[in-house]
């Protein structure tokens, strides 16, 4: 475990590679899960958790660390599974996402792998979209599901998605006949995630065209290339880092390399 705890800000040197590295755990059964080490800020035995009023049934409880207290979430409790049992004796996970610092207290912890974001499969059609996966990926013949943390969290504390009247005050004021394009595409893999840029975007008067991942992004920015001049079909991109088949960056890197779409304008996010 103190190798994984002396590498992790190491590990997330891949950005813009088109590699990241996964930190493999497993919960209350034998099916093995991974997050990208990008969004860990440490790893540590679980230490004594303190039960507080009215916390949310998903949360473990609360740690001290490090001068911050932190909610712990039960991941395994959280997508469906059995409560995790005797804390004291597993591991939490620390991560920290729109701008909050929270732990996921999970069965075990593995290694981290290298790998490909080709690799990374969006997860199987049939799997419905009240699921928990934003992506899959085999490892030494398992497979390995990776979380949508970002959907498990809007659900114990959802983000205010809200745009302030100041902003709305300066949103963009579209003339009738204007050739000014009124599209954004936006490439997420997490689907939370989409809605909420989704929902900002729109708010200010443009229209959402959705991609699940980088290499969806780039096939529909081709596709709608072919029709015409994307400068006047498409104002922006706005695409996650983090996502299967081909990340935020190798995105990026792609359009400016296309002759018909090097000249977009992208914003790139992460949580």
């Amino acid at each position: 475990m103190s190798g994984i705890l002396d590498t992790v800000n190491q590990r997330t040197q891949l950005v813009g590679q088109n590699r990241l590295e996964l930190l493999t755990f497993r919960l209350m059964r034998n099916q093995r899960y991974g997050i990208n080490v990008f969004k860990v800020k440490e790893v540590l035995q679980c230490p004594k958790l303190t039960s507080m009023p009215n916390l949310h049934p998903l949360v473990k409880g609360v740690a001290h660390i490090r001068g911050q207290t932190i909610s712990v979430i039960d991941m395994s409790l959280a997508t469906g599974g059995l409560p995790i049992t005797d804390p004291e004796n597993r591991f939490i996970i620390i991560s920290e996402f729109n701008r909050s610092t929270q732990g996921f207290l999970v069965g075990s912890v593995e290694r981290i792998v290298n790998m490909h974001w080709e690799a990374i499969l969006p997860p199987p059609s049939g799997t419905g979209s009240s699921n928990y996966l934003t992506a899959v990926t085999e490892i030494e013949g398992e497979l390995v599901e990776i979380l949508d943390v970002e959907k498990i969290l809007n659900e114990i504390s959802p983000v205010n998605e809200q745009i302030s009247e100041e902003v709305l005050s300066e949103k963009p004021v579209f003339e009738e006949g204007s050739n000014a394009p009124t599209k954004v595409l936006v490439a997420d893999d997490s689907s939370v995630a989409r809605r909420q840029v989704k929902r900002a975007v729109e708010t200010i008067g443009y229209e959402v065209l959705l991609a699940n991942d980088g290499q969806d992004a780039l096939n529909q920015l081709k596709a709608m290339a072919k029709e015409g001049s994307i400068y006047e079909q498409l104002a922006l991109v706005i695409s996650d880092i983090e996502m299967p088949e081909m990340d935020g960056y190798t995105l990026t890197t792609e359009i400016k390399k296309d002759a018909n779409l090097k000249d977009l304008h992208v914003v790139l996010h992460s949580c």
